[in-house]
């Protein structure tokens, strides 16, 4: 089946079901959480270590259901938004701070992980984007870019390096990012929500919220066997729509992606990798895979208005592995899924209050580890100190997604993307033969 229940994650979470109840009857609070990813997660976390009580979170399924505990696991700086378009949004200041608020967020996943002791397969090795075509011209005007706007340095590598490491003959140069890491993503919601668990934030599995309301100067959210009194609601609920208020719903896109695991490799992962880093392409329908401890090798790509079964989905990226690790034909594919990432117009992510009291978290696209936690430390400083910093996203704000026509703009732009990724291999291929 499709989900997460087919997923190499679950498989591998010991401690699959936390006691995280459902809510049962009536409970104040002064914050309610609606979404128990990564989000949501990580301000009931933050809003505990600020000192505040009283946190409530509610899931509708368990906690990391959605993509949060569905990604491919690759903790890196940035949004979906590329760096040269948040320029232009936004003027080089205000761009640099935004795209460091998602590298300090990586370094404070890595510190969590270490101050809880959250055991999540954390690989400190890096994050390589390989070069799928022979110019080299989007490498280097990305590197000088990022080292120039935003201070970040992404070491080259020449091809030689590239295939010393990475052993096939599909990538020419690459850039490597050396502060990022790759990890198990479930492992890490799970231990998130144990820390914020043990800083008194009530975490309810199985408690879908159906209804919000006001009520008085705060909020209430009903649910099928409870009810939650709160002075300030946080809707995180990602690309899993909770149907409590029309225009967050409206503003975003659940487009789902696809990740597959092979069978334990042994040796046979040092014949196509000689590196732990995680691995992604310069195309813009790329493939991301990385190696895992037990020797498996993590695949993921393509994305679809569709959330194909998991036969669909190892069909779909079986033939895009062999494409560049043909030694990998006949490896047994033992985990296969699809997951739903929520995605706005402007490919960012929707932070702040919405109304009075009434916070959201969404739209975090395919680029989300990082900036999940960067919202969820912009709004807990907001609800515990006021802070004001979430209104630099305020010009990412609610913008219709025109659904359903923007299911279909958004198919017809990723498979216009891919032709024109196929047309440029194309093209090389015969400058190389011809």
């Amino acid at each position: 089946m499709s989900g997460l229940d087919s997923s190499y994650y679950v498989a591998t979470v010991p401690d699959r079901e936390l006691g995280f109840g459902p809510l049962l009857g009536p409970v104040d609070a002064s914050v309610c959480i609606v979404g128990g990813g990564f989000a949501g997660l990580n301000t009931a976390l933050g809003l505990a270590e600020r000192g505040v009580r009283d946190v409530v979170l509610l899931e509708s399924q368990r906690v990391g259901f959605g993509a949060s505990g569905r990604n491919g696991g690759f903790v890196f700086g940035g949004f979906s938004r590329g760096e040269e378009s948040l320029l232009q949004d936004l003027g080089p200041e205000r761009a640099r701070d935004l795209y460091s608020g998602t590298i300090n967020a990586v370094e404070l996943i890595r510190a969590r992980t270490e101050r809880y002791a959250i055991e999540c397969d954390r690989v400190d090795a890096g994050v390589v984007w390989a070069n799928w075509f022979r110019d080299p011209q989007v490498l280097r005007d990305r590197q000088q870019l990022l080292e120039q706007r935003y201070g970040v340095h992404w070491q080259w590598m020449p091809r030689e390096r590239l295939r010393s490491l990475v052993h096939t003959e599909r990538y020419h140069d690459g850039l490597f990012e050396p502060g990022a890491f790759h990890f198990h993503p479930l492992k890490y919601a799970r231990g998130v929500a144990r820390a914020a668990m043990a800083q008194g934030v009530a975490i309810h599995e199985e408690t879908p919220a159906i209804a919000l309301e006001r009520a008085g100067r705060g909020w209430r959210v009903r649910t099928p066997d409870g009810v939650v009194e709160a002075e300030e609601v946080v809707l995180a609920c990602g690309g899993y729509l909770a149907g409590l208020r029309a225009e967050v719903d409206a503003g975003v896109l659940p487009i789902a992606t696809y990740v597959m695991v092979t069978q334990p490799l042994g040796a046979r992962l040092d014949e196509i990798m000689s590196t732990r880093a995680a691995v992604y392409d310069t195309r813009f329908a790329f493939d991301y895979y990385r190696p895992l401890p037990d020797t498996r090798l993590l695949w993921g790509g393509r994305i679809s208005v569709l959330d194909r079964s998991a036969a669909e989905v190892e069909k779909l990226l079986y033939g895009d592995m062999l494409k560049v690790f043909p030694q990998l034909d006949g490896v047994r594919i033992d985990h296969a899924w699809s997951g739903l990432m929520s995605y706005a117009r402007h490919q960012m992510p929707q932070i702040g209050a919405i109304d009075d009291g009434l916070w959201l978290a969404q739209a975090f696209g395919g680029h989300g580890v990082a900036p999940t936690t960067f919202a969820g430390e912009l709004l807990a400083s907001a609800i515990a100190h006021g802070d004001r910093r979430w209104r630099e996203l305020s010009g990412y704000g609610l913008v219709s997604a025109i659904k359903p026509v923007g299911f279909v703009g958004a198919q017809l732009s990723y498979w216009w993307a891919e032709f024109k990724d196929e047309w440029k291999d194309r093209m090389e291929g015969k400058t190389r033969t011809g």
